[in-house]
């Protein structure tokens, strides 16, 4: 079974809402508030964070209502491919259904987009 999900964010609305500094501990994990810390680009990276978080429940058809927001991580290897560090439920949903993950981001100065493929050899999957 392939699963996709696609998201895009608006980055002027993500720089209004990282003037809450609630709002960064609501979305992010510790490892990618690490990387955010380190980043030049940050309204970018944080909504390319969130983008890619949007498409993953969307690939897997939940939405954002299976999972906190802070289980799905989006990190980059030394590379800067971006890859997903899950933890929780979210982890749990895609080592249950033995799910392999793809993700792609890109942004410019107005949006960051994030692409999301995933494949499960079960014909039936139970994400709930």
């Amino acid at each position: 079974m392939l699963l996709t999900g696609i998201d895009l964010v608006e980055i002027p609305r993500i720089e209004n809402s990282l003037k809450r500094e609630s709002f960064l501990k609501r979305v992010m994990g510790r490892e990618e508030l690490e990387e955010y810390r380190l980043s030049g680009s940050k309204a970018q990276r944080v909504a390319a964070c969130f983008a890619a978080k949007e498409a993953f429940g969307k690939s897997l058809g939940t939405g954002l209502n299976a999972f906190s927001l802070t289980e799905v991580q989006l990190l980059h290897e030394d590379s800067g491919k971006p890859y997903f560090f899950l933890t929780g439920k979210a982890k749990k949903l895609i080592e249950k259904n033995k799910i392999e993950l793809s993700v792609s981001i890109t942004h410019t100065d107005k949006y960051a987009a994030a692409v999301v493929v995933g494949y499960s050899p079960n014909e039936r999957l139970c994400l709930k």
